[in-house]
């Protein structure tokens, strides 16, 4: 038996074991001593593992539209807070407090932008430091 059993199987071991059931199946004198491992023990094992399987994928599908509700949602209300911010602006003004609660800057408080400086020319004193 495993010591952690907390952990998920890796694919191939139970891959092996999918196979080695099915053979098992094929054999028409096993008979376990065991009634833990008899083909009607086993058989209840693998359906419930199939259940369980078939229900994450369900999950998992279920999950992954959820999730594609809320991204869509989450884009709709902010493409909706952009046009209100826009409307704010037009109704208050560009440089009222309104517009700063919106959380935009006001248009007086932007910088202009300067003038900017030529970067020296090379000379052939320069290229010869």
């Amino acid at each position: 038996m495993a010591q952690n059993q907390d952990v998920r199987l890796q694919p191939d071991i139970l891959t092996a074991d999918q196979k080695a059931f099915q053979f098992l199946k094929t054999l028409g004198d096993y008979q376990s001593t065991n009634p833990a491992y008899t083909m009607e023990a086993l058989n209840a094992s693998y359906e419930a593992m199939q259940a369980a399987l078939e229900a994450e994928r369900q999950a998992q599908e279920a999950l992954a539209a959820a999730r594609k509700v809320a991204v869509a949602a989450g884009w709709d209300f902010h493409n909706d807070m952009l046009g209100a911010k826009i409307q704010v602006a037009a109704r208050y003004g560009v440089d009222s407090d309104q517009v700063v609660l919106m959380g935009l800057k006001k248009k007086s408080d932007r910088k202009s932008p300067g003038r900017r400086s030529k970067p020296a020319a090379a000379t052939p004193e320069n290229d010869q430091k």
